[in-house]
């Protein structure tokens, strides 16, 4: 875990942590967190990290800290005018101009992708871009992307991942003044693929970013989303959704930073689980710091257990540093079927089995409406409910 110095918010030596004016104590403020993309500037991942240890660390380390290749893959777009796709350099300036690393895992990739995935949009008019993923094999791989949405443009991507992996990779985001983005993330691997993940987003003056997390395939799968409300009176929407089957590991880990005044942010996160160890992960970080004022922002997470023998975890967290505020709050909930909800379907002729079905897909689809593609919507309920009936991937 990162650290700082001892006078942090008035922390002082005790009995039990064994610290003295000369050592340290934990970071208590999210972005005071240490980052670099050098892999080597981290401890070593035990697995008893605050940030690891509701991860499976054990079947990830060789993506934490072994050798990755970092050659490209294979990549179907579907271009459109107002958009340009093309592999950069890592000298190039746009790397690195979203974020970096906070854990060993992401730096490890940094290091160590040849080329990184440039998409950018351009122009007034809306630009549409879809991106299927494959081809990343079984051996462990680093990646990279960077995203850009420069002044007053408008653009929806969708980047589908599938097939085998053993992948680590950090995605940036960049939405200049004035622009309106949609990104959205969704996973789709093989039952057996491991994917590690860390977005990082800067929203601009003025700006709008709607980041949407979809994630149904995969062994483990840790995805970071990372937003900065970096300009006045920008707007960070952060949705996702996940479905976690026996045996998966499904976690996401987001952070929402509300940097400049006036800004509006929206978190809002539903999983469903069935099958004996299914497991999902939901930590949330809200921090409003002390130019915010004028923030209004809300998180929430809610999972719904179809099964036993399956675990949620729900973490959310909100630090406000300024009192000149609009509104902020953050809510978690899990639980089974509404018992009331299930009866009024099932007093009305309906089957138990299809009761269930309909409460699972209305659950979820407050966040399916909000991707903004009516083929890729449908195209989710229809995995949903494959889900739903034991025969999704």
């Amino acid at each position: 875990m990162s650290l700082a110095t001892t006078e942090q918010h008035g922390a002082k030596a005790h009995s039990d942590g064994g610290w003295d004016d000369t050592s340290r104590v934990p970071v208590q403020t999210r972005s005071e967190r240490f980052t670099s993309v050098d892999p080597a500037e981290f401890p070593a991942v035990t697995g008893l990290e605050v940030d690891w240890k509701l991860t499976p660390v054990a079947q990830l380390r060789d993506l934490i800290d072994g050798d990755l290749d970092g050659s490209g893959y294979d990549l179907a777009p579907q271009l459109a005018e107002g958009g340009t796709i093309e592999w950069i350099p890592r000298a190039d300036p746009r790397v690195g101009s979203a974020g970096s690393p906070e854990d060993k895992a992401s730096a490890n990739a940094w290091s160590s992708f040849d080329t990184a995935l440039a998409i950018t949009i351009t122009g007034d008019a809306p630009v549409a871009l879809g991106f299927d993923r494959s081809g990343f094999g079984s051996a462990p791989k680093a990646a990279h992307t960077v995203i850009t949405a420069e002044a007053n443009s408008t653009g929806h991507i969708v980047l589908r991942s599938t097939g085998a992996a053993n992948v680590v990779e950090n995605v940036e985001i960049v939405v200049e003044d004035g622009a309106h983005l949609t990104v959205v993330s969704l996973q789709e691997w093989d039952d057996d693929a491991h994917h590690l993940a860390s977005h990082f987003a800067q929203v601009g003056r003025d700006a709008t970013l709607t980041h949407i997390v979809v994630t149904l395939g995969g062994r483990v799968v840790r995805v970071n989303p990372s937003l900065h409300l970096s300009g006045e009176g920008s707007d960070g929407a952060m949705y996702g959704l996940y479905f976690a089957d026996a045996g998966q590991h499904l976690e996401q880990r987001v952070y929402l930073h509300h940097q400049a005044a006036n800004t509006k942010g929206r978190v809002n996160y539903k999983g469903a689980l069935q099958g004996a160890g299914a497991r999902t992960v939901w930590v949330g970080d809200v921090l409003i710091g002390r130019e915010a004022s004028g923030t209004d922002s809300y998180e929430q997470n809610r999972n719904l257990v179809l099964s036993e023998g399956t675990r949620a975890d729900s973490i959310p967290n909100l630090e406000i540093e300024t009192g000149d505020i609009l509104g902020a709050g953050h809510a978690s909930a899990t639980g089974r079927f509404d018992d009331e909800q299930l009866f009024y379907l099932q007093a009305r002729g309906i089957s138990e089995a299809e009761a269930r079905r309909l409460v699972v897909i209305g659950f979820l689809a407050e966040i399916v409406q909000k991707i903004g593609d009516p083929a890729l919507e449908e195209y989710l309920q229809g995995r949903i409910e494959s889900e739903l009936s034991g025969a999704g991937s």
